[in-house]
C-alpha cells in the first residue's frame, strides 16, 4: 500500500469513528433547557422543603434531622447512603456507581449548614420560608406567589429568598436536580460518583480530616470537586483551582497591671494601646503591602499564570465604585494578582472602652485579632514565624500570655502571639488532567454562551487543605450561585437563572468521562 493510500485510510478509519460518536450521541435524548427547567419545577416543593430545616451546627438535633432528610432524597435517586458519625452531627455519604463497572470516581463536595440567622433582620416572615421576590418598578425586592416557579414562564432574575439558599443547600438541589435530568433522558454518568456533604463547613469545618481520614477507604476517588461559593461576578462559567487559607492570630500589648486614672498616671506609664496601634502600622506601608520581612517570599507566579489572571474579566471601575474606595492597595498588578499573596488584615481591636462606656483610663493591655490568609507558600507556621520576628524586631518581648512580675521588671515593651487556628491553602494547576477535564466539561456544556472564567485562587477560605491532605487527590471549585446571593448575611438568596444553569452545569461535569 502506498503512503497515500495509508493516509487515506487512516482518515478514513478517523471519519467512521467520528461518524459512530456522533450517532451515538444522536441517539441520546438531548437534554434541553426545557428538560432542566422541568426537573427544577418538579423539585420545587423539594426545595422548599429542604431550605425549611434549621441548619445551624451548634444545633445538633437539626444536623441530623437534615442529614436524615438528605439520606431519603440522595436515596430516591439511587444512590447508597450512610452518616459518618461526626460527634453527634454527622457528615452524609452518598455513592451512585455506574451499571458499567470500572471507570474513575469524582467525589463531590458541598455542606448542608448553614449561617446563625436573626430573624428580625429578614424582609420576610422567617429565614427558613423559602419566600419568591421580583424587584419592582422602584428596585425593591417584593414577594410573589413561590407557585410561579410551577407556571410555563419562569423569570430567570426572581430570587429565593432564605438561609442557605445559595450557601450551600442551592447546589446540592442543582446536584439532585441534574440526576433526575439524566435519568430522564436515560443517561447513566460518565463517572462513578461519590458525594460528600459537610455538616460543619460553616464553623471551619474542625473535624473533617479527622473524618475523612478515618473513612479514607470510602472516600477513595481519583478527584475532588467542591461545589461551594458565588460564581463570577458575570455569571460566566466559573472554575476555581485553588483557595487561600486563614490563621487567626491575636496579639495582645501589655501595660501596666491594672487600668490607671489618666489624669495622674498619663505622661508616665506607658500606654499599650498607642503602642499597638503603633506595632501594627509597623507591618505595612501607605500602599497596603506587608512590611514584614520575608511575607512574600513564598508567591512565584509564572507568566502564563499571569496571563490567566489577567483574562479574568473583571470590571476593577465598577469594584472601585461599588466598594467606595478611590484605589486599590499595591499588592497585585489586579484584582485576582492580589488574591495570590498572603495577607495581614486587621479584624478588629479593642482596649478599655469608648463611647458612653468609656472612661478617662490608661488600659492595662490592648489587643487586636489579626486574620491571616494564607497561600501555597506561605502556610500558617510560615507567617506566624514571620510576624513573630517582625515583633521582636520593634524591641518586643513575646511572653506566652499575662507576663509575670519577673518579665514586667525586665521589660519594657512585652508583648504575646496567640494562633486561634489556622488552615493552609490548597491549590491544583490549571493545566492538569483534572483542570482540563473540567474546563472540557463546561466549554461543552456551555458551548454557545460566554467562555469559561479561570480563576487561579479564590480569596475564601474551604476545608480544601483538610480533604486533600486526607485522600491524596487533586480537586477543583465549581461555583454556581450568583455572586450577589448576599451569603452570610441577612435576605440571602438563589437567582433562578442560577438555579437553571447551575443544573446544567452538573448534568456536564457528570456526563463527561474523565
Amino acid at each position: 500500500m502506498t503512503r497515500h493510500a495509508q493516509g487515506f485510510a487512516v482518515l478514513s478509519g478517523l471519519a467512521a469513528l467520528a461518524l459512530a460518536c456522533s450517532v451515538a450521541v444522536a441517539q441520546e435524548t438531548p437534554i434541553t433547557p426545557t428538560l432542566i427547567q422541568k426537573s427544577v419545577q418538579t423539585n420545587a416543593q423539594e426545595f422548599f422543603d429542604m431550605l425549611s430545616l434549621p441548619n445551624d451546627s451548634v444545633n445538633a438535633e437539626d444536623i441530623r434531622r437534615n442529614a436524615d432528610w438528605l439520606e431519603a432524597a440522595f436515596r430516591k435517586r439511587g444512590f447508597t447512603t450512610r452518616q459518618l458519625e461526626n460527634n453527634g452531627k454527622p457528615l452524609v455519604f452518598a455513592e451512585y456507581m455506574r451499571q458499567t463497572q470500572g471507570g474513575r470516581t469524582v467525589l463531590f463536595y458541598l455542606h448542608f449548614d448553614g449561617i446563625p440567622v436573626t430573624p428580625a433582620q429578614w424582609a420576610q416572615k422567617s429565614p427558613y420560608v423559602a419566600t419568591l421576590k421580583q424587584r419592582n418598578a422602584g428596585g425593591q425586592w417584593e414577594e410573589i406567589d413561590r407557585n410561579k416557579l410551577l407556571g410555563s414562564e419562569i423569570d430567570p432574575n426572581w430570587r429565593l429568598f432564605a438561609r442557605s439558599t445559595s450557601d450551600d443547600k442551592g447546589p446540592i438541589m442543582m446536584f439532585l436536580s441534574a440526576f433526575d435530568v439524566l435519568k430522564a433522558a436515560g443517561i447513566e454518568p460518565a463517572i462513578n460518583v461519590k458525594v460528600l456533604l459537610d455538616s460543619e463547613e460553616e464553623k471551619g469545618s474542625p473535624t473533617i480530616g479527622t473524618v475523612a481520614t478515618a473513612h479514607r477507604e470510602l472516600l477513595r476517588s481519583d478527584a475532588i470537586v467542591i461545589n461551594d461559593g458565588p460564581m463570577h461576578e458575570t455569571s460566566q462559567p466559573t472554575i476555581v483551582f485553588g483557595n487561600r487559607g486563614t490563621t487567626l492570630v491575636v496579639v495582645t500589648v501589655y501595660g501596666p497591671k491594672v487600668n490607671l486614672h489618666s489624669g495622674h498616671y498619663g505622661n508616665y506609664a506607658p500606654n499599650p494601646a498607642q503602642r499597638l496601634a503603633a506595632l501594627l502600622a509597623s507591618m505595612k506601608d501607605d500602599n497596603g503591602r506587608v512590611t514584614v520581612k520575608g511575607y512574600y517570599d513564598g508567591v512565584k507566579l509564572t507568566d502564563a499564570e499571569r496571563k490567566v489572571m489577567a483574562e479574568v474579566p473583571d470590571d476593577e471601575a465598577a469594584i472601585l465604585k461599588r466598594l467606595g474606595i478611590a484605589k486599590p492597595e499595591a499588592v497585585g498588578r489586579n484584582y485576582q494578582e492580589a488574591l495570590q499573596f498572603p495577607s495581614l488584615n486587621i479584624r478588629g481591636m479593642a482596649a478599655a472602652a469608648v463611647g458612653e462606656k468609656g472612661s478617662n483610663i490608661l488600659p492595662s493591655h490592648a489587643v487586636a485579632e489579626i486574620d491571616l490568609r494564607t497561600t501555597p507558600g506561605a502556610d500558617p507556621a510560615y507567617l506566624i514565624t514571620a510576624i513573630e520576628n517582625h515583633v521582636r524586631a520593634q524591641g518586643y518581648y513575646l511572653s506566652k500570655g499575662e507576663p509575670t512580675d519577673e518579665e514586667r521588671a525586665k521589660y519594657d515593651k512585652i508583648a504575646s502571639l496567640i494562633p486561634a487556628r489556622g488552615s493552609k491553602a490548597a491549590f491544583t494547576p490549571i493545566d492538569s488532567e483534572l483542570g482540563a477535564w473540567a474546563q472540557g466539561a463546561l466549554a461543552r456544556t456551555f458551548a454557545t454562551g460566554a467562555p469559561t472564567v479561570r480563576i487561579r485562587m479564590m480569596g475564601g477560605s474551604v476545608p480544601t487543605d483538610k480533604l486533600v491532605d486526607a485522600l491524596g487527590v487533586p480537586f477543583v471549585i465549581v461555583p454556581l450561585v450568583n455572586n450577589d446571593s448576599n451569603q452570610h448575611s441577612f435576605d440571602e438568596n438563589l437567582r433562578i437563572g442560577h438555579l437553571l444553569s447551575g443544573t446544567r452545569t452538573f448534568t456536564g461535569l457528570l456526563r463527561a468521562p474523565f
